[in-house]
């Protein structure tokens, strides 16, 4: 109880260690080659899909960038008025964390400050091989979901299963040349006369495959890390400010996920 208390800078500066050493990264790199060694993880078959991370800032703080507005009132938590005020990303941030963005996930939900997590699945058991946070808009799910299939260094064609958020022509497009194979579910819109308004970028060639129903049934244990990372995991709302810091939160969560599961699996196996 005498001994002197350790000084915060110690943390720190090891925390920047950590986040310069991309450490988080190569800890879920060698959770997974441990599962890939027992013979645990598809090498042929993948999802993908992202979720929103409610980022440590709040909607008081997204204020213009120019500074013409009027502070909240003063006090610990001051009120502020929002209305009839139009905010965007392009005009606002938050004073609290710049690099959290003003995103919705769908319509009818609330706007809200946040970062996005994505997560790559592999198929057989639901494990984690890839993670990483972005920055929240309406192409980072793709641009990530590219990113994390380069990442994998596949050697062969692969399949990638993904929600209707993905039936984009490019990104279908760019997957097809990296040899993936979009097990992606359509989205297609019909006008109240029957005509398409809105084509699918997925064709006949892949829909009528077998493994394309079994891969939109699998897709959907990707919820159950997100599930865990939100609830176990602690991250329904990050305690850190910045992408970095906040992927590098989320990649260390995905290992753990992996670490859960793996005693169980090996034992099955």
């Amino acid at each position: 109880m005498d001994a002197a208390v350790w000084d915060v800078t110690v943390f720190t500066k090891n925390r920047d260690r950590l986040l310069e050493g991309d450490v988080a990264t190569k800890f879920l790199a060698a959770v997974v080659a441990q599962a890939r060694g027992r013979n645990l993880l598809s090498d042929e078959h993948f999802s993908v899909d992202g979720t929103l991370i409610d980022a440590w800032a709040s909607m008081k703080s997204f204020r213009p960038k120019d500074g013409g507005d009027e502070p909240p009132a003063p006090g610990r938590n001051g009120e502020r008025d929002f209305r009839g005020e139009k905010r965007s990303n392009q005009t606002h941030a938050s004073t609290t964390d710049p690099e959290a963005k003003l995103y919705r996930k769908a319509n009818g939900q609330s706007s809200r400050m946040a970062f996005m997590g994505h997560v790559l699945m592999e198929n057989r058991n639901g494990l984690v091989v890839g993670a990483m946070v972005t920055q929240a808009t309406g192409t980072a799910e793709r641009e990530a979901a590219l990113a994390l299939i380069d990442g994998l260094g596949a050697k062969g064609r692969i399949t990638l299963g993904a929600d209707k958020g993905y039936d984009a022509r490019e990104f279908v497009r760019d997957l097809r040349a990296r040899k993936v194979t979009p097990h992606i579910a359509r989205n297609e819109q019909v006008t109240e006369t029957g005509s398409l308004r809105r084509r699918s970028a997925v064709d006949g060639r892949t829909t009528s495959h077998p493994g394309y129903a079994i891969s939109l049934r699998i897709r959907k244990r990707i919820e159950e890390v997100f599930g865990w990372a939100k609830t176990t995991g602690g991250l329904r709302k990050t305690r850190h400010k910045g992408t970095d810091r906040v992927d590098w939160v989320f990649t260390l969560t995905a290992a753990a996920y992996n670490l859960v599961r793996l005693p169980k699996l090996m034992a099955a196996a």
